[in-house]
């Protein structure tokens, strides 16, 4: 009886522990209004990891680091940008949220703690309408 108590006991452990850890995963997701409020306090670093013709067809959220995630140096970029602190709080944005995502994920199995992504991206997806069509503000990128 008492082993049977005990076994219960840890299984119900163990389901906790399972279901805070996906809690906590779910929220490494940011709205577009969140990342933006989050920049701009300057509680994340911002990083838009699309390439530059995509930064020129839609602009860059004002304060995002531009880092396109097929430059070759992207992870050595990515950490002198967060001052090389893997620790450092960044979320990520793509056009939809497909390519963040997977970086996400990445980045997370090479040791950065604290990766957030914006699943909405800048055009929209079926998590939301996006940041252009949220009206929220961008920079254009005349320079990429």
């Amino acid at each position: 009886m008492l082993y049977r108590t005990v076994r219960r006991f840890v299984a119900l452990i163990a389901t906790s522990l399972v279901f805070v850890a996906c809690t906590q995963a779910a929220n490494l997701d940011l709205s577009p209004e969140e990342a933006l409020a989050k920049s701009r306090s300057g509680e994340i670093i911002l990083v838009d990891i699309r390439t530059p013709p995509e930064w020129r067809q839609t602009g860059v959220a004002p304060e995002a680091h531009r880092i396109d995630m097929t430059d070759p140096k992207f992870i050595e970029r990515l950490l002198q940008d967060m001052g090389g602190d893997k620790s450092a709080p960044i979320a990520l944005i793509c056009r939809t949220g497909n390519r963040s995502g997977y970086v996400q994920q990445q980045l997370q199995k090479m040791g950065f703690s604290q990766v957030y992504n914006v699943p909405e991206g800048m055009a929209g997806s079926r998590s939301g309408p996006g940041w252009v069509r949220r009206g929220l503000p961008v920079d254009a990128c005349t320079n990429c």
